[in-house]
């Protein structure tokens, strides 16, 4: 994109832009239309100085036959006046007429002559000719049908190409404002959990100048809590090896002992 603005703009200063992944792909977009719009206008340009050099050849070479007819012609208008004194002058209107259809005829047909042995070979050459064309359009029409059907086909998948671009672009905006929605939310809590922050500094500070003791501290209760769970699941085991003394028979004369303790104390 930097390449293609400095290309653009020359020796003048490039405007400043914001950039962006958007403004970025916007003018990627436009630096790839212009690379083919550029593109397009090299090849008619070319095309145009290619048809300039045939046409330049196609005139020196209809130069080149006409100088050979009009030569030819002098020939024979000299040859006809050398020998039988003959002159296009002396000829009717009819006369006349014919001599200029059959000239024009050897000038369109490029015969060496006026002569039958001439015109039949030139006029088959003509016939070939004609019948080449005709094959030569029947393939340049199949080749334009071909062409038409795929510039449709390539005018419905630009134009499904063009859907999906506007989608896509819909659904970059929405995700564009759903991101900005989360980094304002991100900011705020980032905000709050500063604040927090601060608040909970505070607080110890103020417990630690009332002398507060460690032990009593959150932090502190948790381990105690979490020491005294760890304390009750290591009991367990010993509770029930308790259990299965307590169901065995209490000494008789101990049991005697205590009943008499307990009359003197009655």
């Amino acid at each position: 994109v930097a390449a293609w603005l400095k290309k653009i703009f020359g020796d003048h200063p490039i405007p400043q832009y914001e950039v962006n992944p958007r403004t970025t792909q916007i003018l990627h977009h436009l630096s790839e239309r212009s690379r083919v719009r550029d593109r397009d206008v090299y090849l008619v340009i070319e095309d145009l100085k290619q048809k300039a050099r045939e046409y330049e050849s196609e005139g020196e070479i209809n130069s080149r036959v006409l100088n050979e007819i009009i030569t030819r012609a002098k020939h024979l208008q000299d040859l006809l006046l050398e020998s039988v004194n003959f002159s296009p002058a002396n000829l009717s209107s009819t006369g006349s007429r014919y001599l200029n259809a059959l000239v024009d005829s050897a000038v369109a047909l490029e015969t060496k002559d006026t002569s039958l042995a001439s015109f039949i070979p030139a006029v088959n050459d003509l016939t070939s000719d004609l019948f080449c064309t005709k094959s030569k359009n029947e393939e340049i029409k199949l080749e334009l049908a071909k062409l038409e059907k795929n510039l449709t086909a390539t005018l419905v998948l630009e134009k499904c190409l063009q859907e999906d671009l506007k989608k896509a672009e819909l659904h970059l905006s929405m995700e564009r404002t759903k991101v900005d929605n989360r980094l304002q939310n991100m900011d705020f809590l980032k905000a709050k959990s500063e604040e927090f922050r601060s608040g909970i500094r505070a607080a110890e500070e103020q417990l630690s100048a009332r002398g507060m003791d460690a032990s009593l501290s959150h932090q502190s209760l948790v381990a105690l809590s979490e020491k005294l769970a760890e304390l009750k699941r290591q009991t367990i085991p010993l509770k029930k090896k308790l259990e299965s003394y307590l169901d065995l028979m209490p000494n008789p004369s101990l049991a005697q002992v205590k009943i008499e303790e307990a009359k003197r104390e009655l």
